[in-house]
């Protein structure tokens, strides 16, 4: 008894080119997607990163500036004159914006 394995296809030259070229683009088409999320990934991570420290430094901003108000203060101000010696003066103020 002889033992049928089914129809046997067969592909001319063009048609196993095409094939090929294919199977190729798929696996190309694979491999840019996985590089690209990687690189999206790391461009995330970047960006968080840079928010943190921006965060960060408007917070030292805003430290700051508190403290700035703090000493530009009226009753600051007054108090350093007298102990210097000096007389509060409202016309000597003059106020840069």
């Amino acid at each position: 008894m002889k033992k049928t394995t089914g129809p046997i296809i067969k592909l001319y030259k063009s048609e196993k080119i095409l094939l090929t070229l294919v199977v190729l683009f798929f696996i190309a088409s694979l491999i840019v997607t996985v590089f690209s999320n990687a690189k999206l990934s790391s461009s995330n991570i970047e960006v968080e990163r840079l928010k943190s420290k921006i965060e960060k430094q408007e917070n030292v901003n805003l430290s700051l500036s508190m403290q700035v108000d703090e000493l530009a203060s009226l009753s600051n101000i007054q108090s350093v004159a007298e102990n210097y010696g000096l007389s509060y003066n409202n016309d000597n103020i003059i106020v840069i914006k």
